[in-house]
């Protein structure tokens, strides 16, 4: 029903998060490596498919019925693809599950997806990285799905969600906080995002063409964004 549709799957978080060392003095920022980012698209994969049937219910609404498969179909190539490229670094990783999302997402949720994981891939050009490394690939994330489809916050898009799930991560880490509370906090904000776009009217990609009759429907771009960062807040956290 237009204007209650919020309701997402959890799934089981990762069990641990990967760590490569532990911080030698106290108060010093851990390591992490490629296997946290391993873990980090094996757990989004994990809930867009989890959420496949209701991101396609909302892409019904306002887009072309399809977004809900799409996304399902390029998370699960890229996990495929995880277990043969076992080299790989960090950045390079993923490098390679945006040019899988590129291939394999349809519509225009593969561009934008695709090119988010390889702006963020490339500024993650060592074997390890700490959270202000995080934060500067997320940040150069969202730069490249700006840059890519020209839309900003509250035009009923991506951005919706990605923008304060990343200025939630900044605020957490500038006031002193661990990254699975940053990680806490994004997953919050990027929720709060996503519920904000119900009442808003779309102003760019295919919703906007509905004008008004966009207006009342939760937009399915941003509620899959949301559904990245609760995965990158499960391995964060490395909850149970």
């Amino acid at each position: 029903m237009a204007g209650s549709e919020t309701k997402l799957t959890q799934t089981r978080p990762e069990r641990m998060v990967a760590v490569v060392s532990e911080p030698d003095l106290p108060g010093a920022t851990p390591r992490f490596n490629a296997s946290f980012i391993r873990r980090w698209v094996r757990a989004s994969a994990a809930q867009i498919e989890a959420n496949r049937d209701f991101l396609t219910q909302l892409d019904a609404a306002i887009g072309d019925a399809d977004h809900g498969v799409n996304m399902d179909r390029g998370f699960g190539a890229s996990v495929v693809d995880l277990e043969v490229e076992s080299e790989l670094g960090p950045g390079e990783l993923l490098t390679r599950v945006g040019t899988t999302l590129v291939y394999r997402v349809g519509g225009a949720a593969g561009p934008l997806y695709g090119t988010m994981f390889r702006q963020a891939g490339a500024v993650l050009s060592e074997a390890t990285f700490d959270a202000e490394d995080l934060l500067k690939a997320l940040r150069a994330g969202l730069d490249g799905i700006q840059g890519l489809g020209a839309a900003v916050e509250g035009d009923k898009t991506i951005v919706d969600a990605y923008l304060p799930a990343l200025q939630a991560f900044e605020r957490a880490l500038r006031a002193g906080d661990d990254v699975a509370s940053a990680g806490r906090s994004a997953a919050e904000a990027s929720h709060e995002g996503m519920r904000a776009t119900i009442p808003l009217q779309a102003r760019k990609g295919r919703a906007s063409y509905l004008g008004p009759r966009s207006v009342g429907h939760q937009d399915p771009g941003a509620t899959s964004t949301s559904l990245l960062f609760v995965a990158l807040a499960s391995v964060t956290s490395g909850a149970p």
